[in-house]
């Protein structure tokens, strides 16, 4: 069958409709891929900020971190220096102590003990108490306490032959701190009217290490 003149021009008409449709297509691929792009972009940029964010934030956490340590350890200093004066007392009338001593530091064959107070006496009653501040007391409290009386005889050869004692003072206590302290053979001492006293129970019995 022969092909006629308007065989050809509905052919080309068809080439032609194909042709803007392929066209077309393209346009709308090469407009999504520009956005893909352009959304690639953004991503990236959003993810960069969120880094420079985080490593933001990890500076202010660090900077706070500090500022709340170097409080701390100024607070810990203030409570024993409020903690001294009362407890001098405490221990010179109530414990007979002649020698007490503040912030003591001792190393020995590469070892280190640190003790808040440290009180004694010779003589007759030929007895120590070594007295644990702190501004919050809590449960490992007991065990640093208890841990310092434990090694106090390996690092004072002088005092080896005395009777030793625990004193925990304590600006914040539980009660239920408080009963645990005292099962453990510990005088409790707590601040009132800006001072510390002894906090314990007429029958309280205190170990000796």
């Amino acid at each position: 069958m022969a092909t006629t003149s308007e065989d050809v021009w509905r052919i080309l008409a068809e080439l032609a409709t194909a042709q803007a449709e392929l066209t077309a297509a393209q346009s709308e691929l090469t407009a999504a891929q520009k956005e893909t792009d352009r959304q690639l972009k953004e991503t990236d940029r959003q993810q960069k900020e969120n880094e420079r964010r985080q490593q933001e934030t990890d500076r202010q956490l660090k900077e706070l971190g500090r500022q709340i340590g170097g409080l701390g350890a100024k607070f810990g200093s203030f409570t024993e220096g409020l903690a001294l004066p009362s407890m001098e007392t405490i221990l010179r009338q109530r414990f007979g102590m002649e020698v007490i001593s503040p912030s003591v530091r001792v190393s020995k064959d590469g070892k280190h003990l640190e003790i808040d107070v440290l009180a004694y006496t010779n003589g007759e009653l030929n007895t120590a108490y070594i007295v644990e501040v702190k501004s919050h007391a809590r449960e490992e409290s007991i065990t640093q306490l208890k841990s310092i009386l434990q090694r106090f005889r390996s690092f004072f050869t002088e005092h080896k032959d005395k009777k030793l004692y625990g004193i925990l003072a304590s600006v914040d206590l539980s009660n239920e701190l408080r009963e645990k302290i005292l099962q453990e053979g510990f005088y409790v001492a707590r601040i009132h009217d800006q001072v510390f006293e002894l906090d314990i129970p007429d029958n309280f019995q205190p170990r000796p290490y």
